[in-house]
């Protein structure tokens, strides 16, 4: 059945990202399937994960407004060398990406991505940061729809589809993209810096 191939499907992809190291940007609010779906997906595909968050210990996730459980953090943000990584996944949830974009660590780190032209996926209410970071603008991009005039306004495309690339950043809507969303993360850490990405443009 169903099973089988996809774990026929998963051999395949086995080692597409051994060796790669992917940083997970998060803090307290985080919409738990969103960290963990993408994390496994990218587990599985070989890379080593780290939880980058605000503050050392661990991180409150979330079942949309239920609290769902507990992530241990690896490293904080302010302390974290954007360098180490080959990507990064920044997960939704409402608090998560408002405290998120209201850090100068975490945006600092992120724009760091975006100057070494290194993949960016995020999902859900994870863009703002990205428009904090200065790095919608020009770029053809999705979100939870609460979303759009935001990305709008930042000078974003804004379209209503499950996964959308544009030159290393991957963006998706909600839970339900997260298996196309990561698939789509997995292939762009795989193929690595994209020479051609625009720099970050921040609105200041």
């Amino acid at each position: 059945g169903s099973r089988t191939a996809c774990r026929g499907y998963d051999r395949r992809m086995s080692q597409t990202l051994a060796g790669k190291t992917i940083a997970i940007l998060a803090t307290d609010g985080v919409e738990r399937v969103e960290l963990q779906g993408p994390r496994d997906a990218l587990r599985d595909a070989g890379a080593e994960i780290r939880l980058v968050s605000l503050e050392p210990g661990s991180i409150k996730t979330f079942d949309h407004l239920d609290q769902a459980g507990n992530e241990q953090v690896d490293e904080t943000v302010a302390d974290a060398d954007p360098a180490a990584f080959d990507g990064l996944l920044i997960p939704g949830g409402v608090a998560n990406g408002d405290l998120l974009r209201d850090n100068e660590d975490a945006v600092r780190f992120v724009t760091a991505f975006a100057e070494s032209k290194r993949p960016i996926a995020a999902i859900c209410h994870a863009p703002w940061i990205l428009i904090e970071a200065g790095i919608v603008k020009d770029r053809t991009v999705t979100s939870w729809p609460s979303l759009r005039t935001d990305l709008e306004n930042a000078g974003a495309e804004w379209v209503d589809e499950e996964v959308v690339v544009d030159q290393g950043l991957v963006t998706s809507r909600k839970p339900d993209d997260i298996p196309a969303f990561s698939a789509k993360a997995i292939e762009e850490f795989a193929e690595g810096a994209h020479e051609d990405a625009p720099k970050p443009d921040p609105a200041d």
